[in-house]
């Protein structure tokens, strides 16, 4: 992992393309070797190597890069999509927990990583409930790279700057009790339609929950519908 990254103002310098210089990453989970205690996964779906989107996606507090995949991996790899997921240095994202800096740099070695073995078309950033919030924030200051921020249940959104107008999906249930979603899901939407971002709003019947109909939804919104 590149320690020297400052990672402070959330800056991803990766750029996966269409033309990896390695080998290619096999199908399945692969856990990619960050050095330290970083933890990263990638799940490339079945087939022979082939261009294919990619899913960053980032897990609630307390989870784990497998929980990410848990939520949405079989959907994703299903539809033909890629999925990267780190683990939080900390209980939950360097943005939440004193400063952007760690777990941008680790997510930033992880992309280089799949990018030197993965065909990439076009990426995306989601995460759930604090991941989601650190999906927009993250996302919103990553728009050279990330064309649309896919965001389960997310409690707020605070960009360390603003670069391009990545495409934003948010999902919120009207029971969450979590992050209830009149002063989350429902005001961070509003915000970001109001600053000028083109905004998919989906308020569901249910709680604080990613569910595979969710992920379908988000998927369809950045991809369009499968056909």
């Amino acid at each position: 992992m590149t320690a020297s990254h400052p990672a402070a103002d959330g800056r991803l310098e990766a750029r996966p393309g269409t033309d990896p210089p390695g080998p290619p990453l096999p199908p399945g989970t692969t856990a990619l070797d960050l050095g330290g205690q970083a933890e990263a996964l990638v799940a490339v779906p079945p087939g022979p190597p082939g261009p294919r989107p990619l899913l960053v996606f980032c897990h609630g507090a307390g989870g784990t890069a497998a929980q990410s995949l848990a939520a949405v991996g079989d959907v994703a790899t299903a539809r033909g999509v890629a999925v990267l997921a780190t683990t939080s240095a900390a209980g939950t994202w360097d943005l939440l927990a004193g400063g952007l800096g760690r777990d941008v740099a680790v997510l930033d070695a992880a992309l280089d990583q799949v990018a030197a073995g993965l065909a990439v078309t076009r990426t995306a950033l989601g995460g759930f409930s604090d991941g989601g919030s650190y999906a927009l924030s993250l996302g919103l200051a990553n728009g050279g790279l990330f064309e649309a921020l896919l965001a389960f249940s997310p409690g707020f959104v605070a960009p360390p700057g603003r670069v391009g107008r990545p495409r934003v999906w948010i999902a919120h249930g009207t029971h969450d009790r979590v992050l209830p979603v009149a002063r989350c899901g429902r005001r961070v939407a509003q915000s970001l339609a109001a600053a000028g971002y083109d905004v998919d709003y989906d308020e569901f019947d249910g709680g604080h929950v990613v569910t595979p109909d969710l992920v379908t939804a988000a998927l369809d919104t950045w991809l369009g519908p499968p056909g």
